[in-house]
């Protein structure tokens, strides 16, 4: 079982087209299966999702969309947040919260200080977020260290550069799924993804119910995870372990 299992939630506006509604009524509908999913996570012993909820390119879409997505975020942490710590569910937020409302951003910073000693389970939302961004923070962080005389560039590995990145302190994605029908990750959670496995399903994203959930951790469950070895060597390890 996975313990950290990140979505692309993607085929909203596909989802409402189809059925002939508004791309804010997509929206809404997908926020549904983030309930349902949630539920799967807990049940299945899932510790930790990660939700790709708003990238850094999704400021290029049309406004009135961008207004709606974040007032449904807005509603989101208004109606769900007091059940998630009822349910003891850690909230978190990664990505560039600084170009929100100073509203919206009160009410990120709330929820996670109201759920900070939840352990039952985690839930990473992104927002404005992406990994190329990630990637290029935590470098500059190293830069500034090596200004201030507190770093040699030679020192300077993947094992020291790590705890600059998002979401750090938590194990990284075993699993991302990706709904939708495309096949790509968008920019999303690019270093964290090194050693990921992928599952990815025609299912628009609010359609993607518990069940569906449910059959990725099983398709994830049927894979050999090596990290770059061969199964030779792995034995070799384990063997040298014990």
């Amino acid at each position: 079982m996975p313990r950290h299992v990140a979505i692309i939630m993607d085929g909203n506006n596909r989802w409402a087209k189809l059925k002939g509604l508004s791309g804010p009524a997509g929206h809404r509908a997908g926020v549904e299966a983030v309930r349902g999913v949630l539920r799967a996570c807990r049940d299945q012993g899932v510790e930790v999702l990660t939700l790709f909820a708003f990238s850094s390119e999704n400021w290029g879409r049309p406004r009135r969309e961008v207004r709606a997505l974040l007032a449904l975020l807005l509603i989101y942490l208004r109606n769900e947040v007091r059940q998630l710590h009822k349910d003891g569910v850690r909230l978190r937020f990664i990505g560039q919260r600084e170009r929100f409302s100073e509203r919206l951003q009160r009410r990120m910073l709330q929820a996670e200080q109201l759920t900070e000693a939840n352990q039952a389970a985690t839930l990473v939302i992104a927002v404005d977020y992406g990994g190329q961004w990630d990637i290029a923070q935590a470098a500059r962080s190293l830069a500034m260290e090596v200004q201030a005389g507190r770093l040699q560039p030679e020192a300077i590995t993947p094992e020291v550069m790590a705890p600059y990145l998002s979401a750090s302190d938590l194990p990284p994605p075993d699993l991302c799924i990706r709904t939708g029908g495309d096949a790509r990750i968008s920019n999303f959670m690019l270093w964290q993804f090194a050693y990921s496995e992928f599952y990815f399903t025609p299912i628009l994203w609010p359609d993607f119910g518990e069940l569906e959930f449910v059959r990725a951790l099983a398709d994830y469950g049927r894979r050999e995870r090596r990290f770059g070895l061969r199964v030779a060597d792995k034995i070799k390890i384990g063997n040298s372990d014990a």
